[in-house]
């Protein structure tokens, strides 16, 4: 039992979720809420980070649901064993392949995640698309600098590390030490004074520029799958620029559903259709025509599960090579509720012969009406009944049928 589901609220997903549910659910909220994308979500984002690194732990996971995060925080403040919550963008470049690593975000600029959504059809054929997108480019004028030269000055707030540094006591003998951007330089450990300013930038550095990106989408990519532009993110004074990273998100098909390297298909056949034969005309994603038919004599069942092979997704880097097509049948019965007297003894006789049942003089014939039919009947002649009758209704599972 799951003392807690805040963090499960959190991502939108059951208690009882699978770590990919639990994958696919930070991926798309991290996407939605990322400072980039959101600068007013810090704090949501870190809660979706926060909960996404509790959950994807197993030993996190089980801790959290036996005590909540009651039981999370006292974890963390035990010895070695401990837990310790990262860098919600620390969590969010691991995920996304943009390192983590301390050095790294040293000598690099952060990565810029963009979601691109794509259909099963530019899956299937491959296609080019066209991004426009912001991006932060050293300004020119004063070469990143911000001002004139000589005119950048130590923060006398933070003392040129950017960052403010305050303790909080939580309880006797236990204190919180609390990081966060300096208010007096934005994190920049320096500043420059208002008349020296670089007119361009305005002191920031660097400028925004409008970039279009050619993103190709090869055949047999798949959603989630990312395209990295290496060098292409923000540009920052002093360090190598990040990348941008194409996330592709696949937006359901109305006909088809994609499994691994398979297409599934759903595949409705009339009465007569499954008893006599077909013969049925399949358009693929790339816009031919499949021409299928069923065996002379054989009888397609509803639920029955046929397949093509080589007709499905083309498989990445190798396009030539394709799964199957995967068709499952669902047969439609007659919608009329009685069919033609003259029409029953003919189609009895194609038919296998039906088993004849044993009749003792003592059997009670009774009629069959529909759920609706006896629904109206109780309500009609609901008060004709006495306690004793209804009781015994109930215990019996409900309102028996009419006899005759």
């Amino acid at each position: 039992m799951v003392k807690e589901t805040a963090y499960y609220e959190i991502l939108g997903v059951k208690p009882n979720a699978t770590a990919d549910e639990l994958k696919k659910a930070y991926r798309k909220l991290a996407l939605k809420f990322h400072p980039d994308k959101n600068p007013n979500s810090g704090e949501k984002f870190k809660s979706i980070s926060q909960a996404y690194e509790v959950l994807s732990d197993q030993k996190k996971r089980d801790m959290y649901d036996q005590g909540g995060e009651q039981a999370i925080k006292e974890g963390g403040t035990g010895g070695g064993g401990g837990f310790h919550f990262s860098s919600p963008m620390d969590i969010f470049d691991m995920f996304f392949g943009g390192g983590g690593g301390g050095h790294r975000r040293e000598r690099r600029g952060k990565d810029v995640v963009h979601q691109l959504s794509v259909t099963l059809t530019d899956l299937y054929n491959g296609s080019v698309r066209r991004l426009a997108l912001q991006k932060n480019i050293i300004c020119d004028k004063c070469e990143g600098r911000g001002g004139k030269k000589g005119a950048v000055e130590k923060c006398g707030n933070c003392k040129g590390t950017g960052v403010q540094v305050r303790i909080q006591q939580l309880a006797p003998g236990m204190v919180q030490q609390i990081q966060s951007v300096c208010h007096e330089c934005q994190g920049q450990g320096e500043r420059i004074n208002a008349r020296d300013r670089c007119k361009n930038c305005q002191g920031k550095k660097v400028m925004r520029e409008r970039k279009i990106l050619e993103v190709h989408v090869d055949k047999g990519m798949r959603d989630g799958q990312k395209i990295q532009f290496s060098g292409e993110g923000d540009q920052e004074p002093g360090l190598e620029p990040g990348d941008i990273l194409i996330v592709l998100d696949e937006k359901e098909h109305e006909t088809f559903r994609r499994n691994g390297e398979d297409l599934l298909l759903k595949l409705e056949l009339e009465l007569v259709e499954a008893l006599c034969g077909f013969q049925k005309v399949i358009r693929t994603l790339d816009e031919r025509e499949l021409v299928i038919t069923s065996i002379p004599g054989e009888v397609v069942k509803h639920g029955d599960i046929k397949c093509v092979i080589g007709e499905g997704m083309p498989m990445y880097r190798n396009p030539l090579e394709k799964g199957r097509l995967i068709i499952q049948f669902a047969v439609n019965f007659p919608e009329d509720n009685f069919l033609p007297p003259e029409k029953l003894a003919q189609l009895a006789r194609l038919l296998p012969d039906a088993e004849e049942p044993v009749v003792t003089d003592d059997a009670q014939h009774v009629n069959l009406v529909s759920v609706d039919q006896a629904h109206q009947h109780r309500r009609h002649h609901g008060n004709a009944y006495d306690s004793d009758d209804e009781d015994h209704q109930r215990q019996a599972g409900g309102m028996q049928c009419q006899t005759q």
